[in-house]
């Protein structure tokens, strides 16, 4: 029997890594990046919109508790809010636009 994947893992096997680096490069996300990925702060911000979070609180409580379960996404850590709202702020947005419309292309935004 083949054990069943969670529809959070589901998403992220759509996404290639190395694209996803790629795109990030392309737009020096990780210029002042200390320790906090852009690849961490995506697993971050698709685990707020899968989980229906609506506050940066309730995004690294719930990522705290999860954390044994998400490790296998590279997450080594829960960001603290601070973290968090700091790359939010920080990092451009055009990233995460690149990487949907590569690969939802269809999707109208």
């Amino acid at each position: 029997m083949v054990p069943p994947t969670s529809l959070f893992a589901q998403v992220f096997k759509i996404v290639d890594r190395t694209a996803f680096e790629r795109i990030v490069r392309e737009h020096e996300g990780e210029k002042h990046a200390k320790g906090f990925s852009c690849w961490d702060q995506f697993v971050s911000m698709l685990f707020c919109q899968m989980g229906s979070a609506h506050s940066l609180r309730e995004i690294c409580g719930g990522l705290r508790t999860a954390l044994g379960k998400i490790t296998h996404l590279g997450l080594t850590q829960a960001p603290t809010k601070s973290t968090l709202a700091y790359a939010n702020s920080k990092r451009p947005w055009q990233i995460h636009q690149k990487l949907f419309t590569t690969y939802f292309p269809n999707v109208s935004y």
